[in-house]
């Protein structure tokens, strides 16, 4: 790090890969590496001469907000700065993310899931069906796919959530790796053997949904495993209903053959 005083940082390049670099070595992924990069580069082009100071940190959220970026995307911009300027040892100039606003969040049908997955089929792109089964059945936080590995996946379960996948899906994801050379290690990866992350997941996902007459905002794996929570939470309603309905019979029969009065 170069520094001119102790309330100014010099955020030139030297810095900016020291930080990256010290990113990587601790296991962020290529994707999160870009974001963060994507997100230096903004901080570096408000800064007059790079010069990064507290004040400055506590200006350029409103700079970002002022230039059209969403509350997401300045959120995410302010999280990147915060974590260089704990690299830097200056954790008291970070500066805390806005409350996003309180948006409905589009709903995945079991209908439009089924579509994406027949369109994926239909247009040959195996990667984005496998991902849109895999988030739909199972439920899995998109953060956890590298845990789903060759090892895992043989073995019918996924220790991250502990949860069994079923056979058609294990039989689909091993043939599957076997077919991209994978024999060992997470099952979905970048060109260079990282993996993927939740911009690509995103990206192959919606891909489909032109094809599919499925709105964008509701092919994302935030969706699946909504889809999943409420499947899973009506499935739980129907079977509570059943058991009651058997208990009530039950009774019913008993009554008849015993009861007080007859």
């Amino acid at each position: 790090m170069t520094s001119t005083t102790d309330d100014v940082i010099l955020l030139d390049d030297t810095l900016t890969e020291t930080f990256l670099t010290d990113l990587q070595s601790r296991g962020r992924t290529e994707e999160t590496l870009k974001c963060y990069r994507n997100s230096i580069g903004k901080l570096r082009g408000f800064l007059p001469g790079h010069r990064l100071s507290h004040d400055a940190m506590l200006q350029w959220p409103d700079a970002l907000r002022e230039q059209g970026y969403c509350p997401s995307t300045v959120n995410s911009a302010v999280s990147a700065a915060n974590s260089l300027l704990a690299f830097c040892g200056k954790r008291g100039w970070q500066v805390m993310p806005s409350p996003l606003p309180e948006t409905e969040q589009p709903e995945l049908s079991r209908r439009e899931y089924l579509r994406l997955l027949q369109t994926a089929r239909i247009l040959e792109k195996e990667r984005a069906y496998l991902l849109v089964k895999l988030l739909g059945t199972t439920g899995l936080p998109v953060h956890l796919l590298p845990e789903v590995t060759v090892e895992a996946v043989g073995s019918g379960r996924l220790p991250a959530c502990d949860m069994a996948l079923c056979g058609s899906l294990k039989e689909e994801l091993l043939a599957f790796a076997a077919r991209e050379g994978i024999s060992a290690g997470p099952v979905f990866v970048t060109r260079r053997g990282t993996p993927v992350g939740r911009t690509t997941v995103t990206a192959l996902i919606q891909a489909l949904s032109h094809d599919a007459r499925v709105e964008p905002g509701k092919c994302t794996p935030r969706c699946l495993r909504k889809l999943y929570l409420r499947t899973q939470e009506q499935i739980q309603t129907l079977v509570s209903t059943l058991a009651q309905e058997e208990y009530e019979k039950l009774l019913r029969d008993e009554q008849q053959k015993i009861g007080w009065e007859e």
